[in-house]
């Protein structure tokens, strides 16, 4: 905490997909920790909850439409299946996320993990790969800085 830029004055929004919530759950809580740790205030960081990773994108633009975030995570989970719908989602938030960036002043960061089962998912979400939610709040503080600085 001590190399990055103090979270106090900070505002973040989380959006949480509720699919998956077991590693949804655990990255938010990883992100949330974070941020607190690096001096976020308790009531600055907003989570907002949606159904699944493709609606991610629709609530993390009116996060960013509000300009009331420094930074939004966007926090999800696409395993894959037998069929394409792995495909389709993937390319969906991770376009969605990168127009949102471009479109709005507002920091939107990736925090959705792409896996080829539910273990690699847990080993990413506090497991032996430590947790994802956490470099994602890093960013989101460091991305904040950057926005209150520009």
């Amino acid at each position: 905490p001590e190399a990055l830029p103090s979270a106090k004055p900070m505002r973040f929004a989380l959006v949480v997909a509720e699919w998956n919530h077991e590693i949804t759950d655990a990255l938010y809580q990883g992100a949330k920790e974070t941020l607190l740790t690096c001096g976020a205030k308790e009531e600055n960081i907003v989570k907002i909850s949606v159904p699944g990773t493709v609606e991610l994108t629709y609530a993390a633009k009116l996060a960013c439409a509000s300009e009331t975030y420094d930074a939004v995570i966007t926090i999800g989970v696409v395993i894959q299946g037998e069929t394409k719908h792995f495909d389709f989602v993937c390319h969906s938030v991770t376009q969605g996320v990168t127009e949102l960036n471009l479109r709005y002043s507002t920091p939107v960061i990736f925090c959705v993990l792409t896996d080829n089962n539910i273990q690699q998912s847990r080993d990413r979400s506090g497991g032996k790969h430590g947790n994802k939610g956490i470099e994602a709040a890093v960013a989101a503080i460091k991305m904040g800085d950057l926005k209150r600085k520009s």
